[in-house]
This record gives structure tokens, C-alpha cells and sequence, in this order.
């Protein structure tokens, strides 16, 4: 019921917000917009990555290898 959104709703929302904001207003609204879900994407992905490589780096056998890049590797410090 509410997780369709078809042509006629996506118009009546946008010509609604063209009512309440304006034809200026409009265009930077949606830039922003664009902008603030580009860096949540980003973030996100970066989270991701970090929580892969933590998990594929806990499976591994400890080593004195890996022993040596934790130490020689200050992201890996914990506060």
C-alpha cells in the first residue's frame, strides 16, 4: 500500500513542492538533496569496507606478521 509510488503520486508530490517552494528554490533544494545522499553512499561504503576488512582479519590465523602490521599501523590503535 505505501511502497508504491506510481507517475501520478511522484507528480502530485513534485507539483505540490513547486507550489510550496517555488521555481528558484527547487533546483537547489534537489542539489542539496543529491548531495547530502552522494555523502551518506560514500560513508556508508567506507563503514562497509571497514567492517569486511575487520571481520576477514579476525578469521585469519594470528601471525607475527600480522602481529607487526597491527603495531606499525596506528588506525588500528584503539583509544
Amino acid at each position: 500500500m505505501f511502497g508504491k509510488i506510481g507517475p501520478m503520486e511522484l507528480i502530485l508530490i513534485l507539483v505540490i513542492a513547486l507550489v510550496v517552494f517555488g521555481p528558484k528554490k527547487l533546483p537547489e533544494i534537489g542539489k542539496a538533496l543529491g548531495n547530502a545522499i552522494n555523502e551518506f553512499k560514500k560513508h556508508s561504503n567506507k563503514v562497509s569496507a571497514e567492517l569486511e576488512d575487520a571481520v576477514s582479519s579476525a578469521n585469519e590465523e594470528p601471525t607475527i606478521e600480522n602481529a607487526k602490521k597491527a603495531k606499525d599501523n596506528p588506525a588500528s590503535k584503539k583509544v
